[in-house]
């Protein structure tokens, strides 16, 4: 979401007051935000989504290009597009495409109160986004948008997470774009895929049959 500001190289500290329970990665600027507890949770729907996936889905997404919670999240950082689908009334499915920010173990994306996505959300929260930089890499969830206020003390880490991402992009008048114009959801999916070519170089994924005996979803 660009929001209509100058985009001066300034970063106004005020608005880096981050209480990071997070592990800071390498490259500069990029935070990852996962707690241990939160990875074990990442990791079992990982594992869950992998070991309900139909056929098709499996020959794509071998073992070998799948990635683990640490992977998912370290190549999530700061902002990552989706292209998300909400459902309209009349049943048909809408893609847009959102910024997205990884916090936490899910995807959080944000528009305006009266764009369509969000006017869908009010009545049919149901949605699909995937993370496709290339076709090297691809993320994708399945589940429902959840909104979050981004004033509330509740989200108040979420609110720091997105001043760290684009405050640097904006500059300080972006809080002001955030504070008045901008509404946020959590995506808490019921499914997340991953596929990753460069995954293929490392070892596969070893990860115990979880829900051997579920219902195949059609690949």
């Amino acid at each position: 979401m660009v929001p209509n500001v100058s985009s001066p190289h300034r970063v106004d500290h005020r608005v880096r007051e981050l209480d990071t329970v997070d592990i800071v990665d390498s490259s500069i600027g990029a935070t990852v935000y996962e707690t241990s507890d939160d990875l074990a949770i990442l990791q079992a729907l990982l594992d869950r989504s992998a070991a309900t996936a139909g056929a098709h889905l499996r020959r794509v997404i071998t073992p070998e290009r799948r990635l683990n919670a640490s992977e998912v999240c370290s190549r999530l950082t700061g902002m990552s597009l989706l292209a998300l689908a909400t459902v309209t009334a009349d049943g048909r499915p809408l893609v847009a495409p959102v910024d997205g920010v990884f916090y936490r173990g899910a995807f959080y994306f944000g528009s305006a109160p009266d764009s369509a996505k969000f006017r869908h959300l009010r009545s049919r929260p149901y949605v699909s986004a995937t993370h496709l930089p290339g076709e090297h890499l691809a993320v994708t969830v399945h589940g429902r948008a959840v909104p979050v206020d981004v004033q509330s003390a509740e989200e108040a880490g979420f609110r720091r997470a997105l001043l760290e991402v684009y405050v640097p992009r904006y500059g300080p008048e972006w809080v002001a774009f955030l504070d008045a114009e901008a509404v946020y959801a959590r995506i808490d999916a019921d499914r997340m895929f991953t596929f990753c070519v460069e995954a293929e170089q490392r070892a596969p994924v070893e990860t115990e049959p979880i829900g051997a005996n579920s219902e195949k979803d059609p690949g």
